[in-house]
């Protein structure tokens, strides 16, 4: 029971060690810095699986060598509102974080701007990219290819990524709604955490190596996850899938693992953004205006979002002890 064990920490002393542990790990202090803020941006929105914890796997990747933690990102325009990068074996965050000044101003120019980025580690979470356009009026949408781990139903084996897709649309007063999710019935690192607690996982989530249905999270690792929604969650991911590749990075069947190994995934991004603004009607007002009705009727808005950070962050006694383990070198 120890190792389900939480404590509340407060989020400046979360920040302070997971940055102090990716500095000592060979992280740049931006990648550093960048990782960080994406981690906590996904615990204040209830994706722990993509959170603090989640670090421990750009930890661990920089250790084995498939994650370069120190690369400079190289960024091509390829058109007035096209713009390309090459993430040169490091996360997608640097690269991201390089071009989204031009890329907003591409998007106001032309109306809509595109990003691709190739050879990039694992995207974590991705609403994080979208909703940084959406705080400038824009609306975004975002797609990640990732190594295979999905069947695209029982008997195909791993074939596509678990492939996640974002989008975010400004709200008034500075507001986002974001939505940002797997196109796997669930995210592979909640079944990877079922089976380091030797819990069952619904029905659903996975087949086994025979191709089987199963709820053995043991079983599902050594099988594939399974599209959510059959054929139409399969449509999904073969959409990302092609949206990403459209950066050069790798089809997810080619991509080496990103929690394992010592090659970089080296998949792909691809961003879409949206001047709202150009558009001849109050789009923001109207489309906040619709949300609210539905809202009013009893219909769930779709997103994660939290008005306000969170002033501490629930960590697991395993994952805090490994990051003050790590930050103390």
């Amino acid at each position: 029971m120890t190792a389900l064990l939480e404590l509340p920490v407060p989020r400046e002393e979360v920040a302070r060690l997971a940055e102090s542990a990716m500095k000592r790990a060979g992280a740049s202090e931006e990648v550093a810095e960048l990782l960080v803020d994406a981690a906590l941006f996904a615990e204040d929105r209830g994706m722990r699986g993509v959170g603090v914890a989640h670090l421990l796997d750009y930890l661990r990747a920089i250790d084995d060598g498939r994650l370069d933690a120190a690369a400079i990102p190289t960024v091509d325009r390829l058109a007035p509102a096209i713009l390309s990068c090459n993430a040169h074996g490091g996360p997608f965050h640097t690269g991201f974080d390089a071009v989204i000044d031009d890329l907003v101003a591409a998007a106001r120019s032309e109306g809509v701007a595109m990003f691709l980025q190739s050879g990039a580690f694992a995207g974590g979470q991705l609403g994080w990219f979208t909703e940084r356009l959406s705080t400038h009026g824009l609306v975004a949408l975002g797609a990640i290819n990732s190594n295979a781990l999905l069947a695209t139903a029982p008997g195909t084996g791993r074939v596509l990524g678990t492939n996640p897709m974002s989008y975010s649309f400004p709200r008034p007063a500075g507001e986002v709604m974001t939505v940002d999710q797997s196109s796997s019935a669930a995210a592979f690192v909640n079944v990877r955490e079922a089976a380091a607690h030797g819990r069952p996982i619904p029905e659903g989530w996975a087949i086994d190596a025979a191709g089987k249905p199963t709820t053995d999270p043991e079983a599902a690792l050594d099988g594939a996850m399974l599209p959510f929604g059959g054929y139409k969650g399969a449509n999904i991911a073969w959409m990302v899938e092609l949206l990403a590749g459209m950066s050069g990075g790798n089809w997810s069947i080619d991509a080496p693992s990103f929690d394992s190994g010592a090659e970089n995934p080296g998949v792909g991004m691809f961003i879409l953004a949206i001047d709202v603004s150009k558009l001849q009607h109050d789009f923001v007002s109207r489309a906040d205006a619709h949300v609210f009705r539905l809202g009013a009727q009893g219909v769930r808005t779709p997103g994660t979002s939290r008005v306000e950070p969170l002033s501490e962050i629930s960590l697991r006694t395993t994952v805090l002890e490994a990051l003050r383990a790590r930050a103390a070198g």
